[in-house]
């Protein structure tokens, strides 16, 4: 077997969770879907943004990434 640079991919199988948000915290949301439209000249459902929202607020969090190094 070709030994390759770039190894397996890791598994990107989508997982589904279901949560339940606050009134307050729906329509911040969709405050924030209303405003990325007008920023980016294009719509995207709450559900499509919440992913990214999450990735980025993650990425952000110096002390979680510490411990997950850690780990």
């Amino acid at each position: 077997m070709a030994e390759l640079k770039l190894g397996k991919l890791p598994d990107r199988t989508p997982v589904k969770l279901t949560i339940s948000v606050l009134p307050e915290l729906q329509q911040a949301l969709a405050d924030y879907a209303a405003l990325y439209a007008e920023a980016y000249g294009r719509e995207e459902p709450v559900a499509e943004l919440i992913p990214a929202m999450l990735t980025a607020f993650l990425e952000s969090d110096r002390s979680f990434a510490r411990s997950r190094t850690r780990s």
